[in-house]
């Protein structure tokens, strides 16, 4: 399936089609965000811009696998090369895929359970037009990585967080806000609000940088819960 159209992407593959070519789960055959993705990031596709994903590979720390496992592919990282012919790709994950190599990629091993490590790998990264956080979707790992990394999103930039409905038991902390309840409140109200007032008062705090937020269901059925989160930047 070819893109007909006659502005930016014309007659480059469909983002769903990439997806389903290299193994990402972001595709058809399970989640579908590429077709949200096509629609969001065509305007971007042969810019010269800077993108991160964070969480390269299924099978971390999330499913009880040793952050210092073996890895093996970078699925995603290689639909977004070929999406974006000009772009300059980032990847952030806890385990080790130092040796992809690739002209246009740069990989930052860092554990979103740390705060002061995420700065630190954020200090040496350029802005970005587009980061999505598909890491271990526990939620203070995603609320980590969005108050260290919001910052970080150009004006007009997007910020997406995937896989809301699930997190996983070995990082999940008991009694914290879940983030698609958060980022659900704030589309409804455009106000935070967390369990915790220190954390509540930081989100507070970007708020004025947040033009919109969307909150899309899993698979688009609105008999399912909250998956996908875009945060779109003033």
């Amino acid at each position: 399936m070819m893109v007909k159209t006659k502005g930016p992407g014309a007659a480059l593959p469909n983002l769903t089609d990439l997806a389903d070519r290299y193994g990402s789960d972001k595709g058809s055959r399970k989640h579908r965000y590429t077709e949200l993705y096509q629609m969001l990031f065509l305007p971007y596709r042969e810019r010269e811009i800077d993108f991160l994903e964070m969480g390269l590979q299924i099978g971390g720390p999330e499913h009880g696998v040793s952050a210092d496992r073996k890895t093996t592919d970078a699925p995603s990282v290689r639909m977004w090369l070929e999406y974006f012919p000009n772009a300059r790709i980032h990847g952030l994950d806890v385990s080790d895929f130092s040796w992809f190599e690739a002209e246009r990629f740069s990989f930052h091993r860092c554990d979103m359970d740390s705060r002061a490590a995420i700065a630190e790998a954020a200090a040496g990264m350029p802005d970005f037009d587009i980061i999505i956080d598909d890491a271990s979707h526990a939620s203070h790992h995603q609320q980590n990585g969005f108050l260290e990394l919001f910052s970080k999103v150009k004006p007009g930039g997007l910020y997406v967080i995937e896989d809301l409905r699930w997190q996983p038991e070995a990082y999940e902390k008991p009694g914290i806000t879940k983030t698609a309840a958060l980022f659900r409140g704030f589309s409804e109200a455009r106000k935070f609000v967390h369990a915790d007032p220190a954390v509540q008062a930081e989100f507070e705090a970007l708020a004025p940088e947040i033009s919109g937020c969307f909150v899309f269901q899993a698979r688009y059925t609105k008999t399912r819960r909250d998956q996908v989160a875009v945060i779109h930047k003033r």
